[in-house]
């Protein structure tokens, strides 16, 4: 299993009227904490793309406990339960408010994709040779 955190602070812009962080910006905090995840191994999402692979969301799931609120620090903490190394990689996501409690958990799965090709390709071995040490027994 791989996890790592990143940190948001939650920003004016992104409440709704009761000061709320609004529903459709929970993807976006997904997606700060698979880019930083992802760094924190030592890639970049845009080296992937260099390579001429992107990663297209094909589902997203979310799940609300409670709100986060304008200001709060919030801690995203993103998680990879396995290691297929094939087209697809699924990332966990779980958000905590600075008491730790938990408030709200997504699982998003992407595809490893060639725009060139028009189709769907392997996990690059780059990116699989990095992740593999956290998922030897």
């Amino acid at each position: 299993m791989y996890a790592a955190t990143t940190q948001i602070r939650v920003r004016y812009g992104e409440t709704d009227q009761m000061g709320y962080l609004y529903y459709g910006n929970y993807a976006l905090y997904y997606e700060v904490g698979r880019a930083e995840a992802i760094r924190q191994l030592g890639f970049t999402y845009r080296q992937l793309e260099e390579m001429g692979v992107m990663m297209p969301v094909a589902e997203l799931n979310a799940r609300y406990y409670r709100p986060a609120l304008y200001d709060d620090l919030i801690t995203v903490k993103t998680i990879l339960k396995e290691l297929t190394g094939g087209s697809k990689i699924q990332f966990h996501s779980e958000l905590y408010n600075e008491a730790g409690e938990l408030l709200n958990k997504g699982v998003t799965t992407l595809v490893f994709y060639d725009p060139k090709q028009k189709k769907t390709v392997d996990m690059p071995h780059e990116l699989y040779s990095r992740l593999q040490p956290f998922f030897e027994q």
